[in-house]
């Protein structure tokens, strides 16, 4: 398995992981919903700290790897699954804005945009994975 793949399971196991802990606190607030920065703060100490334990796992394992340039196969297939990436992000933005147009709270809105942000950098890497096991 190469290092970029490695990685890409790193960053979706730990996206999904800060997720859920972000919409649980979300999910115990009373309504209305306000976008509130403890959740915000927990959910990026969340990420960086599953990240950087992870990628220095995996890199302990394969220094090598670690410390390699990408190469045009790689480089490919990080651009496809950004690709993929930029219509889940832009389909998360506009239902955004369509759910804004029928419930004009800004709230709403910060978490759907949010959220389709989260999804997006999971496809990334999901894409990730699967361009490279294919």
């Amino acid at each position: 398995m190469a290092f970029r793949e490695k990685s890409a399971w790193v960053m979706a196991i730990t996206l999904l992981i800060g997720a859920i802990v972000y919409f649980y606190l979300v999910a115990s607030a009373d309504w209305p919903i306000v976008a509130k920065l403890p959740a915000f703060v927990v959910y990026t100490a969340v990420l960086i700290a599953l990240a950087t334990i992870g990628h220095i796992a995996i890199a302990v394992f394969s220094p090598k790897e670690a410390n390699a340039s990408a190469d045009e196969r790689e480089k490919q297939i990080a651009h496809r699954a950004s690709h993929i990436a930029s219509y889940v992000l832009g389909a998360g933005v506009l239902l955004g804005i369509l759910i804004y147009l029928v419930v004009p709270l800004g709230d709403v809105l910060f978490y759907v945009v949010f959220a389709s942000l989260m999804l997006s950098h999971l496809a990334d890497y999901v894409a990730q994975i699967v361009l490279y096991r294919s």
